[in-house]
């Protein structure tokens, strides 16, 4: 019991710091449960059977699912972690593909390279989340290539 307190504290902590102080807690009510690798390190987080997070090995830091967007989303104010992509697509995206940097209108001048972002529309309707490929000031001066990986559509999770 003891070591589920402990984790469900360390991924609270993880989630403060990479995505804003209070996500943690959201993220993560008590109930969560885990996945854990050879190793007993957290692996995934679970919340009534859906995969919220997902822990990179490299760093650590978490991946979002969908639901795990979706609270995120809500949390976070204005245009923080969010990607802005233009209407034509928008489609595109929400289908799971990635997000060239042509079609990027708005991009959180906070972000760095290889953060987990969130996708979303002008209206600000989260379309997906991935990882961010360049810095927002390399994205905006563009007119080719790759911005975001997208790992996950919201409208390809729903085929799922």
């Amino acid at each position: 019991m003891n070591n589920g307190v402990e984790r469900l504290s360390r991924v609270r902590m993880i989630a403060d710091y990479q995505f804003g102080k209070g996500t943690g807690k959201e993220l993560f009510p008590d109930g969560s449960t885990f996945q854990l690798s050879r190793t007993k390190r957290v692996r995934q987080v679970f919340y009534s059977g859906q995969r919220i997070v997902t822990a990179r090995a490299k760093d650590g830091f978490f991946t979002l699912s969908i639901e795990g967007a979706s609270i995120v989303h809500r949390l976070l104010p204005g245009k923080r972690l969010r990607v802005v992509v233009s209407e034509e697509a928008a489609p595109f995206v929400e289908a799971g593909k990635t997000a060239f940097a042509k079609h990027i209108i708005e991009i959180d001048p906070e972000l760095r390279a290889g953060e987990e972002v969130l996708v979303t529309d002008q209206a600000d309707r989260l379309l997906a989340t991935g990882q961010l490929l360049l810095s927002p000031a390399e994205i905006l001066s563009l007119d080719s290539g790759a911005a975001v990986d997208v790992r996950v559509g919201t409208a390809s999770k729903k085929e799922e």
